[in-house]
């Protein structure tokens, strides 16, 4: 999926988006207690980007949690949402693939459900990117639909074409761009979701 399809199908729904996933941390204990772990282990140790940000909810829970988060995001349209309702923080455009960060500059990157609308092929150099802005010792935190298969699976995303991804397809793809991995969990679909929940956690060495 180009990032410009991406773009374009997130600006339509930009409105919707926020005001469907505002609160959609609140029955999902499990991933608040993998947002507040990542938190403890950057806190104090530099900027943070949530990229992938949309609307800017999880990046104003990273400010909760006392980082210096900022948000980073393709739509235009989830950008001024993003700053709308959270407009203490920061938040800019720009790409996975294509970060505005320096080098080595980062203590932690969330991307929260922001890797599912890339094909595999590009998948390589979203985690060189991602690699290129830790700081030595950052930690990635990585959120995606999973799937119990062995290889990525394409499905009808409610926005935009996306893929389910292995949690072994994502961690093998990390690892060979330097990216250690530190815990991985994969929790069952809630009643609303229709995929399992794959979380990891990686370390820059």
């Amino acid at each position: 999926m180009t990032d410009a399809a991406t773009r374009a199908a997130y600006d339509a729904v930009a409105g919707l988006y926020a005001d469907m996933f505002r609160d959609h941390l609140d029955g999902l204990p499990v991933d608040r207690a993998l947002i507040s772990a990542f938190a403890d282990l950057v806190r104090g140790r530099g900027p943070v980007a949530d990229v992938g940000c949309g609307p800017g909810q999880v990046t104003a829970r990273l400010h909760a949690l006392g980082l210096d988060a900022s948000g980073v995001d393709l739509s235009p349209a989830m950008i001024a949402r993003a700053r709308a309702d959270h407009p203490h923080l920061r938040f800019a455009e720009g790409a996975m693939k294509a970060l505005a960060f320096p080098d080595a500059s980062l203590a932690g990157v969330l991307a929260w459900y922001s890797i599912i609308h890339l094909d595999p092929a590009e998948l390589p150099d979203a985690f060189a990117e991602l690699h290129r802005v830790l700081a030595p010792g950052g930690h990635l935190l990585l959120a995606f639909q999973s799937t119990d298969g062995d290889v990525p699976d394409p499905f009808d995303h409610k926005v935009v074409r996306a893929h389910r991804w292995p949690i072994d397809h994502i961690a093998g793809v990390a690892r060979r761009t330097g990216l250690a991995e530190v815990a991985r969990l994969l929790r069952r679909p809630t009643e609303t979701e229709h995929s399992p929940a794959g979380h990891l956690l990686l370390r820059k060495a």
